[in-house]
């Protein structure tokens, strides 16, 4: 079973009819949905595998009891603590499929300790840089990556933003990738390059998965050449919302995860290629309507 450490908030999700008119009005369709990278890998992962776990703090208000009760009908196990109140991410996607987040992500950085119980059954603890972004939800994922070595669970890392690479340091975030030695990296083309990941500089990851939009993807690793995957083209792009999160959950859960050989690797991403390539014909992190 998979387990994603992070954030469950609300995606106000803006998709525009035409460009952005300011000091007036512009047309748009909002929806509002489920969202956090980590909710978001547990969601995909338990309409995959018919269960996974979700940790994180949520805060104490109608709208997380909302969130937080969408995961579990999904086949989510909620976990951790509950305090402040729930965040919310507006993303505002253009006609071509592009998005921009503004961000507010409340409590979900709280969660100030673990309970080992949260790791029983668990195959793969999947981790956004985000968890890593501020105290006390960095002490406590830290606690957590040491109790799933322990007991020999993969642990997965993805770079999540530019800005919050930015923000943190690349510096940071390269010492932090040394610490946890990820089993598998996941990352965009421009989060590679903004901590300097590449075939000679994995900082400790066993395996590195770079997403680069409509170009191809990218893999290297301990057992695998770099080699690049063609990725499909998808008819009727909605909102690249979660997309990167479903290509993630599907990866990680396509095969055993022990097996890291090139055979092996194409599957997995042939099954990220194909969960993705679903959910950006929807407007947020979803298959519902699918």
């Amino acid at each position: 079973m998979l387990c994603a450490v992070g954030d469950l908030i609300e995606d106000v999700v803006v998709q525009l009819r035409g460009d952005l008119q300011r000091d007036t009005d512009t047309p748009a369709t909002i929806v509002r949905r489920r969202g956090g990278s980590a909710a978001n890998v547990a969601y995909f992962a338990a309409k995959l595998t018919g269960r996974s776990r979700f940790v994180g703090c949520i805060g104490v208000d109608p709208l997380g009891d909302s969130l937080a009760d969408q995961l579990t009908r999904h086949g989510v196990e909620v976990c951790g603590e509950r305090r402040g109140r729930t965040g919310s991410i507006v993303v505002v996607a253009t006609t071509d499929g592009v998005r921009t987040m503004l961000t507010d992500r409340g409590s979900a950085t709280e969660l100030a300790s673990i309970d080992p119980r949260w790791l029983n059954d668990v195959t793969t603890l999947h981790l956004p840089l985000y968890s890593f972004s501020h105290e006390p939800i960095s002490s406590a994922v830290h606690a957590m990556v040491c109790e799933a070595r322990v007991r020999d669970i993969e642990v997965s890392v993805d770079l999540s933003s530019v800005a919050l690479i930015n923000e943190l340091g690349a510096d940071f975030v390269r010492r932090l990738l040394a610490t946890i030695v990820p089993d598998v990296l996941f990352c965009t083309r421009a989060e590679a390059d903004a901590v300097g990941v590449g075939p000679s500089s994995r900082h400790g990851a066993r395996l590195v998965v770079v997403k680069d939009g409509a170009d191809p993807v990218v893999v290297f690793g301990d057992s695998v050449a770099e080699t690049s995957y063609h990725v499909p083209v998808v008819s009727g792009v909605v909102d690249g919302t979660g997309a990167g999160d479903a290509f993630a959950a599907a990866f990680l859960a396509s095969t055993p995860s022990e097996e890291y050989e090139a055979d092996n690797v194409a599957s997995r991403v042939a099954s990220g290629q194909s969960l993705a390539g679903r959910v950006v014909t929807l407007p947020g992190a979803t298959l519902e309507g699918s």
